[in-house]
């Protein structure tokens, strides 16, 4: 017979086990390399894709080229770090970003670095994506709603948007929103093909005229803040980090054939369709209208009206998706805290409660402020850099401890000095946004 304390131990063991099953990072792992591909690309190509003419005129040829192509080969490479990372001791899987974060800077200290700037994140794109999803909705109602028919208000759309959300959360896990994942990565590459087809054929200088590639604002100082503005705009458009160790955690892994080797394969297809996705629309956007373009290309446009408005339902599919991927790693932390902090008995009541309460605090918080774009840029460049840009390279270099000044030492610390200018210089554009938003602002218009 087993000495108590061993049966505790066993008892305890087994008890952590069962919670481990039922929370929905560690719950199911028998992903398929193409999950880890949809996942990918629903967490990468944001709505703001159709921004990124916009971000060009801000920024003008040479830098915006620069900008777009350097974040798609700086995001590739810390991705690649990260899927390395995932089980860089043998035996043993880090399935949450945090947990790599402890690894690398000590338990308490790992904690507090990642978990803030994860949360900022996760919670700011489910905020933006809740206010994205309500207002390509009320686009969509305009563009095919009868002339003469009643002006409905953007909250209402937003609140049809978190209905769906409500249903959808209850969802356990990643591979149970696989099939909405599969059907919004479609959307993205759809609604992108749609925006760049639609201004070529709309043709270059259709407006009348020479087409105008000068910077808009009139004084230098509106050119510096727009600029650092449009900076963050394509920083943030690379921003799957923040789940990619969560989405990794779903694929199986064994000693012969480790979760590395599919889910790379899933990231670098993933890559594919996201240079698909943003470079037409942003360098064709903005080579057919210049400076004259929207901040969302589908405004520009504006005919022929039933493509336009399939474009704005297609987005609403893709941010349904996206905002399921960033929630699940919420939803894991606060299951976790639930139940292995607070003792709360796992189950279909806690998880009920827990989520929907979520779902509604995004909701409130999008209808209730309209410029939570600015805010998201301020915010955003303290933790969409970080995790994005910098934060694996200096992790690679605290686990890997590549030899100084060899090659893998100086590309991360050009990869962290890019990151750390981009989380200093991007929140002041959007510093500068909130506070000119904010001489005419009401709560809940």
């Amino acid at each position: 017979m087993a000495p108590p304390s061993s049966a505790a131990a066993a008892a305890a063991m087994e008890k952590e086990r069962a919670i481990d099953d039922w929370l929905p990072i560690t719950s199911s792992r028998n992903a398929k390399w193409w999950y880890s591909a949809f996942h990918n690309v629903t967490a990468m190509v944001g709505a703001g894709v159709i921004s990124l003419p916009f971000a060009m005129s801000e920024l003008g040829w040479g830098p915006g080229v620069a900008a777009m192509i350097l974040s798609w080969v700086i995001t590739l490479y810390t991705l690649w770090q990260m899927v390395e990372m995932h089980e860089c001791v043998p035996g043993k899987r880090f399935d949450r970003y945090h947990e790599l974060g402890q690894h690398a800077f000590g338990e308490k200290l790992g904690l507090w670095i990642v978990v803030p700037q994860q949360l900022i994140v996760e919670v700011g794109v489910c905020i933006v994506y809740m206010v994205t999803g309500g207002k390509s909705l009320k686009k969509f109602h305009d563009l095919v709603a009868p002339s003469g028919a009643p002006e409905i208000r953007t909250t209402y759309f937003i609140m049809i948007f978190a209905s769906l959300h409500l249903v959808l959360s209850q969802l356990p896990n990643f591979n149970s929103i696989t099939g909405v994942s599969f059907a919004a990565a479609v959307m993205s590459l759809s609604y992108s093909t749609i925006a760049w087809v639609a201004s070529v054929h709309k043709g270059r200088g259709s407006a009348g005229g020479v087409v105008d590639y000068s910077l808009t604002a009139s004084t230098s100082a509106g050119r510096t803040f727009n600029f650092l503005s449009a900076l963050g705009d394509v920083a943030f458009a690379y921003a799957g980090h923040n789940v990619v160790l969560e989405i990794q955690a779903t694929i199986p892994s064994t000693p012969d054939r480790p979760s590395k080797k599919p889910m790379w394969r899933g990231v670098v297809l993933a890559y594919i369709v996201v240079a698909i996705c943003y470079l037409p629309v942003a360098f064709l956007g903005y080579y057919i209208f210049g400076n004259a373009v929207d901040d969302n290309i589908l405004i520009t446009l504006e005919k022929p009206r039933w493509l336009i408005a399939a474009a704005n339902m297609f987005v609403v599919i893709h941010v349904i998706g996206s905002y399921q991927i960033y929630a699940m790693p919420v939803f894991d932390m606060l299951e976790t805290l639930l139940v292995k902090k607070m003792r709360f008995k796992p189950g279909l009541p806690l998880r009920l409660i827990a989520r929907s309460l979520y779902v509604l605090f995004t909701m409130f918080v999008g209808i209730a402020v309209p410029f939570f774009g600015g805010l998201l840029g301020f915010f955003g460049g303290f933790a969409f850099a970080p995790t994005t840009y910098f934060l694996p390279c200096i992790m690679w270099l605290a686990i890997m401890k590549p030899s100084r000044f060899g090659l893998s030492w100086c590309i991360n610390w050009f990869c962290i000095i890019v990151g750390v200018l981009l989380s200093v210089l991007a929140p002041i554009g959007g510093l500068r946004s909130i506070i000119v938003n904010a001489q005419s602002y009401k709560f809940f218009s």
